[in-house]
């Protein structure tokens, strides 16, 4: 069984997004929190240890060390409602400097559906402390994830590329503000008030200027949270139908596994512009048929063109090189941790040459220097700092063993 943290060539990701499957397909390897908890579960079975899934509209991705890829396919799949065959087929797999590069991009919002939208960050924030409080991150991943976040803040303070006002979200709002004249005078139902629903309730609240709005979620302290902050209404999960009925524009941010708003629902209920946010869709497709219904879903929404994403465009080769700086710096410290053991057994054998009283009557005459006269532990110290430098700037190692002795006993000013 492979032991995580030792070889980053080990490091994979694997997964599907938007540039080979559309929606449907990627809504049969989405992953809701029961799953992923279930998955996480499993994996030492599969000799995995070390991992987390990214799991949203644009993609399903699973990140981990393994033994191999398929191991990842499979674990990730045997959750799922997608077959293992489709997923390989429509795949794409990484590991390594490869895969650190598509984290990196994944969080700055480069592989993102739409250029530059930051919602990622938070997605990410949340899969992987999902994952560390079930003990599935150990210290190469959460500092990678780390430095993930802090490169795509420098990308952010730096550059334009999440400049403007574009987002799944946003996109919805510039469709609505399109195809529906008196906004004002429609009464608008937004299902699900998780990260995605409340930027887009905060969106039509700032940028269609209506209150005319009743919120719905299966935790219904949320919505009515939410609908207080902003003034606007809420209703509980149980008047779905109803609400449905009588609402002139439904937006749909959802994680269910399964269509909450069926077509049976919208029979003959007057015309309704439904924007289904969620993957999978949580609206029946059938729906689409009805003539008195427009549903748009999320890869529909990405297609609307914007100024500000040409602005974006612009801002991504300083993207790329606040990127390599930042994987170049984490690519050192993992070289660094080869050396630890090293570093460690030589810090061990200092102190117990240190502690021998043989060793400190046939040397007192070495350390009357005032300089030598520090603390034991600190000048020990100073020595394996020093010898850490060394190997890193020279990439070797056995020799700096001796080198460290000598220059522990050796007098003179460090």
């Amino acid at each position: 069984m492979y032991t995580p943290g030792q070889d980053i060539s080990k490091f994979f990701i694997v997964g599907i997004n938007y540039k080979k499957t559309d929606a449907s397909i990627r809504g049969e390897y989405a992953v809701n929190q029961d799953e992923y908890a279930t998955i996480l579960s499993a994996s030492p079975a599969f000799g995995i240890h070390e991992l987390f899934i990214l799991s949203t509209c644009n993609r399903t991705e699973i990140y981990g060390f393994a033994p191999d890829a398929f191991q990842l396919m499979k674990l990730l799949c045997g959750q799922t409602k997608g077959s293992l065959e489709v997923f390989m087929s429509k795949a794409y797999i990484k590991n390594g400097v490869d895969a650190l590069e598509h984290l990196f991009d994944v969080g700055a919002g480069l592989d993102s559906q739409i250029l530059g939208d930051y919602e990622i960050v938070g997605q990410l924030k949340q899969a992987v402390k999902f994952a560390k409080e079930r003990s599935r991150i150990g210290s190469f991943t959460e500092r990678l994830v780390n430095a993930v976040l802090q490169s795509s803040k420098t990308i952010k303070n730096q550059t334009a590329l999440s400049g403007g006002t574009v987002s799944v979200s946003f996109s919805a709002i510039q469709y609505i503000r399109k195809k529906i004249k008196q906004i004002g005078q429609k009464k608008i139902l937004l299902v699900g008030v998780g990260k995605i629903g409340s930027n887009t309730c905060k969106n039509l609240v700032d940028y269609l200027k209506t209150h005319n709005i009743t919120l719905i979620n299966r935790s219904p302290e949320k919505a009515a949270t939410l609908a207080k902050e902003l003034g606007l209404q809420h209703a509980p999960y149980e008047q779905l139908s109803e609400q449905t009925r009588a609402a002139d524009i439904i937006l749909v941010a959802t994680n269910a596994p399964a269509p909450t708003i069926m077509k049976a629902d919208l029979e003959n209920q007057g015309n309704k512009l439904i924007i289904d946010l969620s993957i999978p869709y949580n609206v029946e497709a059938a729906a689409q048929q009805l003539e008195n219904i427009t549903l748009v879903n999320v890869d529909e929404l990405s297609k609307l063109k914007d100024s500000t994403l040409h602005k974006r465009k612009a801002e991504i080769p300083k993207a790329k090189e606040i990127i390599k700086m930042h994987i170049r710096d984490f690519v050192a410290w993992y070289e660094m941790r080869k050396y630890v053991p090293v570093l460690k057994a030589v810090k061990s054998k200092l102190q117990e040459m240190h502690d021998d009283p043989l060793f400190l009557k046939n040397t007192h005459h070495l350390f009357t220097h005032p300089s030598l006269q520090e603390h034991s532990q600190e000048r020990i110290q100073k020595v394996i700092n020093g010898m850490a430098i060394k190997m890193r700037r020279q990439n070797q190692g056995g020799c700096h063993y001796i080198e460290a002795i000598n220059e522990y006993i050796t007098p003179g000013i460090n």
